[in-house]
């Protein structure tokens, strides 16, 4: 009372900002665990289990996710996330060119991850098709600023457009279901890098 009469500010608070961070790690370890089990189990992957093997309980899974289907749009939405955020950190750690590589590389991984989990996404409203459109609005954006880096470099053509490699690497998702499809989505990437050098 005295403290707040002279004006002086409230000492700061360390355990709420560690029950935050604690909320966090566990939020990202639920998601990570459940990505698996959906990838493995589909949409019928026992939230139970999620819960042990995320090492919390059954009360803090839901209290973080309340439906099995806000779950399994956490799991995509995270992984959306996670590839948009990698862009971001290769254009500052690797030149354009190799940065835009790695992210195509990370964007086929992607694709490979989505495909063993889109019949967990089928139960939630609006089906897989309402999450994958809703993330175009984050992967469409980092596609063009990766290739214009590589643009603005000098390393690609001047009137390379980004949208022929949103375009090429979308069309990947189309034959996920043919074996082998991964070395050749890999080989794409080096042919439209290679086919757009000056």
């Amino acid at each position: 009372m005295i403290l707040a009469m002279h004006g002086k500010a409230s000492p700061p608070h360390p355990p709420e900002r560690k029950v935050r961070a604690d909320a966090q790690r566990n939020r990202e370890r639920i998601l990570e665990v459940a990505k698996e089990a959906f990838a493995r189990d589909g949409a019928a992957a026992s939230l139970d289990d999620i819960a042990r093997r995320s090492g919390i309980g059954n009360a803090t899974l839901y209290r973080h996710f309340p439906t099995r289907e806000a779950l399994i749009e956490a799991v995509y939405r995270s992984e959306v996330e996670k590839l948009a955020a990698a862009e971001e950190r290769l254009a500052a750690t690797m030149p354009p060119l190799e940065a835009l590589r790695a992210w195509m590389f990370l964007f086929i991984d992607h694709v490979a991850q989505k495909k063993l989990i889109i019949p967990a996404m089928e139960l939630v409203e609006g089906g897989s098709m309402r999450l994958i459109e809703g993330s175009r609005d984050r992967i469409h954006p980092a596609f063009v600023r990766s290739v214009m880096r590589a643009v603005d470099s000098g390393h690609l053509r001047a009137n390379t457009d980004p949208n022929d490699f949103v375009r090429a690497l979308i069309g990947v998702f189309h034959t996920a279901a043919t074996p082998g499809w991964e070395e050749s989505a890999r080989r794409l990437v080096d042919i439209l890098i290679a086919g757009s050098r000056p």
